[in-house]
């Protein structure tokens, strides 16, 4: 049985490419984006022609671009599969034909992002939507920026039990812990930074150094320590050597600093005080000029939470959450270039 598709256009879709209409930024995204690397590695990782009832299944590009309308309109898959029937600007961005092409349903669109998850393939997605931004001049890999955010789980603990110890530092109180009993989100943990405690995931995440487009990053459980993910993230972007990585001075440890001269890139580790050595002047100064570089990527996390939602996940476990982060650094990064091109 062969894969559903739209053969020719019908008269709905003919009166409708006649009327006039006003572009909004999909239309820009459509004209920015060349789709056909990405519908490639879907159609070669999916190979998917039948749906789970024996039906044929939907293209998988109009699939991956609901995806994308969910998180820019912060729609759930019922909300989604509503929008579909009668929002031509979505039926547009999808693909879909007036006349001859049925809806995708709720369920359709769980099971299709699920076997993103399966195929692992969100990551390559977003290394080939990036690669075209970086062809068109809109992404230009000067450097990187690492930095990390806590996500609060959609699940709250039925119990909890802190276990602080009472002589910790200072410095340690944002390493701190709190045991959790009676979750369903087993890879959950809390995490306690200052007066306030965070139950949940943290991301772990690159940006540019010139415009913040998110590079790439990865999801552990909220407790997890910056300085222990910091040679894996940049695995994962694979900076070109003589480029700058900043970071804050959560990630200032021997180790890091080594790599990154080992690898060949500029150290932009914010320098941090220790017992008995305070900083000195040229480092306060150091530290001046990374902070103000570094506030790309808090307004990156700063988007994500604010007008994506992701102050708080939709799933749950790690796996879940990795691929949440990676369709809103998607999203987050076509409509940024769409503002950067003047589209």
């Amino acid at each position: 049985m062969s894969e559903r598709t739209s053969t020719n256009p019908g008269i709905a879709d003919y009166v409708v490419a006649r009327r006039k209409h006003k572009d909004c930024f999909l239309d820009e995204i459509d004209r920015l984006i060349d789709w056909k690397p990405l519908e490639k590695l879907l159609r070669k990782k999916l190979q998917r022609v039948v749906n789970a009832v024996g039906n044929p299944a939907y293209p998988p590009l109009p699939m991956f671009k609901i995806l994308l309308l969910q998180r820019w309109y912060n729609l759930s898959d019922v909300a989604a599969e509503e929008s579909l029937y009668d929002r031509l600007s979505f039926v547009r961005f999808v693909g879909l034909s007036l006349d001859h092409d049925e809806v995708p349903d709720s369920s359709t669109i769980c099971r299709f992002r699920q076997s993103l998850l399966e195929k692992n393939v969100l990551k390559r997605l977003l290394d080939k939507l990036n690669h075209q931004l970086e062809r068109r001049g809109l992404l230009v890999r000067e450097g990187a920026i690492v930095d990390a955010s806590v996500v609060s789980s959609s699940r709250r603990p039925s119990k909890v039990i802190d276990v602080l110890p009472e002589d910790r530092e200072e410095d340690d109180a944002e390493a701190s812990e709190v045991t959790v009993s009676y979750s369903d989100d087993a890879d959950a943990a809390w995490l306690r930074k200052g007066n306030r405690a965070y139950y949940g995931y943290k991301i772990h995440a690159a940006t540019d150094s010139r415009d913040g487009f998110l590079l790439g990053g990865h999801v552990t459980s909220a407790n997890r320590s910056d300085t222990q993910e910091f040679i894996d993230l940049l695995d994962e972007i694979d900076p070109a050597p003589g480029g700058c990585i900043y970071a804050d001075k959560g990630y200032s440890s021997q180790l890091n600093r080594h790599v990154l001269q080992a690898r060949g890139l500029v150290d932009g580790i914010m320098h941090k005080a220790a017992r008995n050595r305070a900083l000195s002047v040229a480092e306060k100064a150091a530290n001046r000029r990374i902070s103000s570089v570094r506030a790309k990527v808090e307004r990156a996390f700063g988007t994500l939470k604010r007008g994506y939602g992701f102050f708080r996940t939709r799933y749950l476990g790690i796996p879940k959450v990795a691929l949440e982060f990676l369709l809103n650094a998607m999203a987050f990064n076509l409509k940024k270039a769409v503002f950067r091109a003047g589209c």
